[in-house]
C-alpha cells in the first residue's frame, strides 16, 4: 500500500449468454489486507452480472461495472452505484478501456461487437462503427452467434491504435481512435480456437507489438496486427493447447506480463504465466495453493504495482504484495462461483 491509497479488490459473478450456459451474479469487494468480502448491491440491478470492473486510473474511487443491463459507475469505491446515460441497446457489456493519455477518453465493448466511446469521462456515449467481415469458421452452423468485445487495450505509444478481443470472431483493430475497424485475424481456420480471442495486450515496451490470447493460447505480433506469431506455454489440455483468459502488463515494468491460464473454459487445472522479458520467454508460477479450476481474473494495482491478485472460475482469490513472489487464499463466500471480472485499485 503505498502512502494513505487503500487498495480494494472487486470481484464480479456472471456467466456466458449463449442459451443453456450457467450464469451466477453478484459483486463483491475486499479491502487489501482485511481478508473479508463484502456484497455490493446499493444501485445496481437486481442478480447483476459483472463481466466486467473497471478503475478510474487517476481516481480509485470511481469504479465502472459492466452488466447485463449496460454499464453503471460508483464514485465511492462501490458503496453506490447508479447507471451510465448510454442509448445502448441492452446488450451486455464485456470490456471498459480507459484512454491510456487521458482517461476521460473511455470505450465500453459490447455482446454483437458493439463499442462505444465517451470524450467526457463517461457522460455521454457514442456508438462507434465497427463493421467487420469475420472468418467464416466463425459464421458456420452452431457457432457461436455473439460476438463479445471480451478486452480491448490501446498503445501508448500511438494511442489511436486500438485494439479489441472477439470472442468468437478474433482480433478487430483501428488506427483512427474508433472510428473505423478492421480485423486482424487472417489466416485459413480449420476451427475456431484461434479466432476465439479473450484478450489482447499493447506492449509499453517495444511500440507495435501487440499480445493476443485466445483459447488457442498465446500469440505476438510485432507489426501492430498485421503478422501473428504462436507463443509457446505449458500445454494443459488434450489438445496441447494453453486455454488464456487474462493478460496484464505490469504498470511501470513492461519487461513484466501475466497470463491467467487453464486447462479449457470448465477445467480443475488453473495456472498462472509470468515473463519478465517483455513477453519473449514465460513460465509457469507455483503459487503454492492447489489451483482447482482454470485462471479467469488477473489485476494489478495501477498506483502500488506489487499489490496482485489472481482468482478462478470456482472463486478462489489469491493475493500478493511483493509482485507475485508470495500469494495468500482469499477464497470468495460460499456458493460465489463463476467469477468473470477481477479488478483493484
Amino acid at each position: 500500500m503505498a502512502g494513505n491509497h487503500k487498495t480494494y479488490v472487486y470481484a464480479g459473478l456472471a456467466g456466458e449468454t449463449a442459451p443453456g450456459r450457467q450464469v451466477n451474479s453478484g459483486l463483491y469487494r475486499m479491502a487489501a489486507g482485511d481478508g473479508e468480502w463484502q456484497s455490493l448491491t446499493n444501485g445496481l440491478p437486481q442478480d447483476p452480472t459483472i463481466r466486467c470492473v473497471a478503475v478510474h486510473p487517476t481516481d480509485c474511487s470511481v469504479v465502472y461495472a459492466g452488466t447485463q443491463d449496460g454499464p453503471y459507475r460508483s464514485n465511492d469505491h462501490g458503496d453506490h452505484w447508479e447507471k451510465v446515460n448510454i442509448a445502448d441497446h441492452g446488450l451486455p457489456v464485456w470490456s471498459i478501456l480507459f484512454h491510456p493519455r487521458d482517461p476521460n477518453v473511455m470505450y465500453a465493448g459490447y455482446e454483437n461487437t458493439e463499442i462505444f466511446r465517451s470524450d467526457d469521462g463517461g457522460e455521454r456515449w457514442a456508438q462507434l462503427p465497427v463493421s467487420v467481415r469475420f472468418p467464416e469458421i466463425t459464421q458456420r452452423h452452431g457457432a457461436n452467434p455473439a460476438k463479445r468485445v471480451l478486452n480491448m487495450s490501446a498503445s501508448t505509444s500511438s494511442p489511436d491504435h486500438l485494439y479489441g478481443a472477439v470472442e468468437v470472431g478474433g482480433l478487430i483493430r483501428s488506427l483512427d481512435g474508433g472510428d473505423t475497424w478492421q480485423n486482424t485475424s487472417h489466416g485459413f481456420y480449420l476451427n475456431d480456437d484461434l479466432v476465439d480471442v479473450h484478450g489482447v495486450q499493447c506492449s509499453r515496451l517495444t511500440p507495435g507489438t501487440v499480445f493476443s490470447i485466445s483459447r488457442a493460447g498465446l500469440f505476438r505480433s510485432v507489426d501492430e496486427g498485421d503478422h501473428w506469431a504462436h507463443m509457446p506455454l505449458d500445454p494443459l489440455n488434450e489438445k496441447g493447447q494453453t486455454y488464456c483468459r487474462q493478460i496484464r502488463e505490469v504498470p511501470g515494468d513492461p519487461r513484466s506480463l501475466w497470463i491467467a491460464a487453464g486447462a479449457n473454459f470448465q477445467s480443475d487445472i488453473g495456472a498462472l504465466f509470468h515473463s519478465d522479458d517483455g513477453g519473449a520467454s514465460w513460465m509457469r508460477v507455483n503459487i503454492g495453493f492447489d489451483l482447482d479450476s482454470t485462471l479467469f481474473g488477473l489485476a494489478i494495482d495501477q498506483r502500488n504495482p506489487k499489490n496482485m491478485f489472481c482468482a478462478s472460475s470456482n472463486g478462489q482469490v489469491f493475493a500478493s504484495n511483493d509482485g507475485g513472489e508470495f500469494w495468500t487464499d482469499h477464497r470468495l463466500p460460499e456458493g460465489a462461483s463463476q467469477l468473470y471480472a477481477l479488478a483493484c485499485g
